[in-house]
């Protein structure tokens, strides 16, 4: 990849780039090398906020120019993952259809066509009841707690395997296990045969993820306040590239984040023996992001307020493991 700007910082598996993603990608050095590209873009909400979001009316363009590269990056069987939250019409309590303009766009883009493979839904039951004034002033509306994440894919049939996220089967699907099961037509027509009662390591997971981000405590976030590091307002929670890693991909493919951020899908691959490459154009998210990898952390000690302290480095072999610095 010698096109490639040097890396902001590198792990075991991983670098992350300073960089703009477009201009990283423009070079080609990515083109059919990537599994999985997952990631949550700026929101196109009505105010501004500190990570440089995009205004609706001009996202969707903004968007698609990425779409193209994100295309040219992914192997044939590679998926693209986007989380991507609603916003709401300026006064009025209308919403904003330009998520969904996204998606059709992306579908349509000439010789850079992506396939709908399935809609995710995320909920958060922490969301705080916005927007304000048509939620909890005139209580025009309930609180919008559900971001849409669209699955996209090259072919009809990326690579995918739902057996590596099934969830713990419910206690009465386990009675039923227990119990034995009749098959028989039901009413809704659906012919339940005898393979329904067959135990297959747990239940298929709908497209429905009830995920809280309510990350308070995390090494990121007390590394970043004891550091004076201001940490990324808007981090999606680990479980999000965690559970599309796991369906998407397998062990040693590549992962992308273009719009990194504090690299959260970076420390998901590091976990789960993904390698990744993460891009984000602030630096000062870049800087705190290196307190989610070992390689730049050391000091699992109690301060003397009993919060364990963190000191953040530039590589290996500066400090102790008691955080005190090295004598060269």
């Amino acid at each position: 990849m010698d096109k490639l700007p040097e890396p902001y910082y590198e792990t075991k598996l991983g670098a992350a780039y300073l960089a703009d993603a477009k201009a990283l990608l423009e070079t080609g050095e990515l083109d059919g090398k990537v599994d999985l590209i997952v990631t949550s873009p700026p929101f196109a909400l009505r105010r501004k906020k500190q990570y440089g979001n995009v205004d609706a009316a001009e996202y969707v363009e903004w968007f698609l120019a990425f779409a193209k590269l994100f295309h040219r990056a992914l192997k044939e069987n590679g998926s693209l993952v986007i989380e991507i939250g609603g916003s709401w019409n300026p006064g009025e309590p209308t919403r904003s259809l330009y998520h969904y303009e996204l998606l059709i766009g992306a579908c349509g883009i000439p010789d850079h066509k992506f396939y709908l493979a399935q809609e995710f839904f995320v909920y958060n039951p922490a969301r705080l009841p916005t927007p304000a004034e048509w939620v909890t002033v005139r209580r025009e509306r309930v609180k919008d707690a559900v971001n849409c994440v669209w699955w996209l894919s090259k072919t009809p049939h990326p690579k995918a395997d739902n057996r590596r996220v099934l969830r713990p089967y419910s206690d009465s699907m386990r009675d039923l296990f227990e119990r034995g099961y009749k098959p028989m037509l039901r009413p809704s027509g659906h012919d339940i045969s005898t393979k329904f009662g067959k135990r297959n390591g747990g239940a298929i997971p709908p497209n429905l993820l009830q995920l809280a981000n309510t990350e308070s405590n995390s090494r990121y976030l007390r590394a970043c306040r004891q550091s004076g590091i201001r940490p990324h307002p808007a981090r999606y929670p680990l479980a999000l590239p965690e559970f599309f890693i796991n369906f998407l991909t397998e062990k040693g493919d590549v992962v992308l984040d273009p719009f990194a951020g504090s690299n959260v899908t970076g420390e998901a691959c590091e976990k789960m023996e993904r390698r990744w490459i993460a891009i984000e154009t602030v630096e000062d998210y870049l800087v705190g992001s290196r307190f989610r990898f070992d390689e730049f952390c050391v000091g699992d000690w109690e301060d003397r307020r009993g919060q364990h302290a963190f000191i953040l480095r530039d590589g290996p072999g500066e400090y102790g493991d008691d955080g005190t610095e090295t004598k060269a």
